[in-house]
This record gives structure tokens, C-alpha cells and sequence, in this order.
């Protein structure tokens, strides 16, 4: 079998996952993703199967892989939003993912992003290496609300983190987890986004892309509905704000910061609109990229790419 691998997670940290892979006996090309979908077409009907990142699986590259030799896609990570679902099932190629694997990884990263601001960590940085002394003041996040927008995995984890940190914790998703609440009952769930963007200071999101969530945080939401001047967090999609309401809502103190380890375009653009400003900090996408996490999700995704070809599908 002829593999193309562009997770660039899974290429660049060695480990038990890139064993696995190499002692299967598959040819195996590599390209560093995300791969856009011009860079796929011409390509993908020479391939049996695909490890893949944030790639551009549209219709079309999925259509002329089923007319070659693809038969199954293993994306390395948890977000499908990139893989047209619809065209896979209609063409016949069943998509796998990595879901629970990297929520360890991605809760602690917000924590990180938060602490560095909130301590001034990035300005002082930056400040010491040229020299300077300047004592900037910071805050605690002891006794501060945080409001999660989306309780799947990573949302539960960072809701139990936070807690331990002496947080409130609000919150909320379309599914209300009553084992998971009544296990931890300092959590508090509303069913009602408002009581988040009302309530909150610090609001973290860890929700899917999907056409009903682009653009979630809006001007609307930022002129009318926040009520305490928050810090956002975004390690999830960075199609979930509008990068221009988040600009506007900073310059005019509706916001304190934007903390995110995800932009709408990836790697970033040297236009990119929130680059350089003092009270955002952006990560290139490595919220799950620790060598742990990197070696579940790789060892995940090679088994279900072992179970797809043996007929097991996960």
C-alpha cells in the first residue's frame, strides 16, 4: 500500500507512533501539511491511503482520489471540519479520527496562554532580553470565572483543571453531561450562551467548526452581550471569531485580550490583522503538539488506519 502522511505533529516528533507506522510495510511519501487542495488534486489518486493534518478533503480531491487507488483517510487529531463527510460517504471512503487523546494537552495550553498573560509573562519577556527592567503589574486568576464553550474532552478537562485552580467554572454545550456534573458539582452547567458572555471574565472555546458556529463570537456578541470586559481563548478553530470584531472589541476596551493558538488562515499571513498587537498572543496551532500527545494521537491514528485496511473499522 502507498501511504501520503502530512501530519507535520506526527513527522517531526520521533516516538512509538512513527515505529508502528514504518513497521507495517507501507510505501510512505511525505508532504507538510495543511495541504491545500490544489496541491491534492493532481496527487491524491496515487495513494491508497492518507495520515493526515488539517488538509483540504473537499469533494473534489476526494472524488479523484475514489477514481485512483484511495480507499481510506486517518486523520491524525480530532477536528473533521477540513474532510467533506458528505462527499467521503458518498464516495465510499470511510474517514477515521483521534478523539480523547489530546485533552490533556490542549486544557494545560489554554492555562499556559492564560497565566503568560495574565502575568505579563510575553511583554516581560521580550522586555529583559532587551535589557529593560520594567516591572509590569499583573492578576490572579484565583477567584475569577471562566466560562467554557463546549464541554466535550478538552472542555471537561479544563473546566476540572480550572476548578482545582480556584476558579468558577460555568459551562455550557448543546449536551448536558449529568455524570460528568453530578461527579464534579463545582462545575456549574448553563443551557444558555448568554449566562456565559454575561458572567464570565475569562471565556475559553472548545467547540467544532460547523457553519452554525463561524464567526460565534461577532460583533454583535462583543458590542451587546459581554459584561465583563473578558479575555477569550480560542484553541479550537479560528473560524469560531470574527478577527475583525475581535480587533475592534480590544481597541475599544470591550475586550482585554484574545488568547489563541488558531487563526482562520494557517500558517499565518504577514496581513494577518491580529499579529502584533500588545494584548493578543497567538500560537502556531501547537496546543496538542507535546510529545504525548503527539505519540497517543499518532499510535491512534495508524491502528485505525490498520483497522480500516483489515476490515475493522473503528
Amino acid at each position: 500500500m502507498k501511504i501520503l502522511l502530512t501530519s507535520t505533529s506526527f513527522q517531526d516528533t520521533p516516538g512509538k507512533h512513527q515505529d508502528l507506522l514504518d513497521g507495517q510495510g507501507f510505501k510512505i511519501d511525505k508532504l507538510r501539511g495543511p495541504v491545500t487542495e490544489e496541491v491534492l488534486l493532481p496527487i491524491i489518486q496515487n495513494y491508497d491511503a492518507v495520515i493526515c493534518g488539517d488538509d483540504e478533503y473537499t469533494e473534489n480531491v476526494i472524488k479523484k482520489g475514489r477514481d485512483g487507488k484511495l480507499k481510506y483517510i486517518s486523520k491524525y487529531g480530532v477536528g473533521l471540519d477540513r474532510i467533506d463527510l458528505e462527499a467521503a460517504k458518498k464516495y465510499g471512503v470511510p474517514v477515521t479520527n483521534c478523539p480523547g487523546v489530546n485533552q490533556v494537552s490542549v486544557s494545560e495550553h489554554v492555562l499556559a496562554l492564560l497565566f503568560a498573560f495574565e502575568k505579563n509573562v510575553h511583554l516581560q519577556y521580550n522586555s529583559t532580553n532587551q535589557g529593560s527592567w520594567k516591572r509590569l503589574v499583573g492578576h490572579e486568576i484565583e477567584g475569577r470565572t471562566i466560562g467554557i464553550v463546549g464541554l466535550g474532552a478538552v472542555g471537561k478537562e479544563l473546566a476540572k483543571k480550572s476548578s482545582a485552580l480556584g476558579m468558577s467554572v460555568l459551562g455550557y454545550d448543546l449536551y448536558k453531561d449529568k455524570n460528568f456534573l453530578e461527579k464534579y458539582e463545582e462545575i456549574k452547567f448553563v443551557d444558555d450562551i448568554n449566562l456565559i458572555y454575561q458572567n464570565a471574565d475569562i471565556i475559553s472555546l472548545h467547540i467544532p467548526h460547523t457553519p452554525e458556529s463561524e464567526n460565534l463570537i461577532n460583533e454583535d456578541v462583543i458590542n451587546n452581550r459581554l459584561g465583563n470586559n473578558p479575555i477569550i481563548i480560542n484553541t479550537s478553530r479560528g473560524m469560531l471569531v470574527d478577527s475583525k470584531a475581535i480587533l475592534n472589541g480590544l481597541e475599544e476596551g470591550k475586550l482585554r485580550g484574545y488568547l489563541t493558538d488558531v487563526l482562520s488562515q494557517e500558517p499565518i499571513e504577514q496581513n494577518e490583522i491580529l499579529m502584533g498587537k500588545e494584548n493578543v498572543i497567538i500560537t502556531p496551532h501547537v496546543g496538542s503538539r507535546t510529545f504525548e500527545s503527539v505519540e497517543r494521537q499518532g499510535i491512534m491514528a495508524v491502528n485505525n488506519l490498520i483497522n480500516m485496511v483489515e476490515g475493522n473499522l473503528v
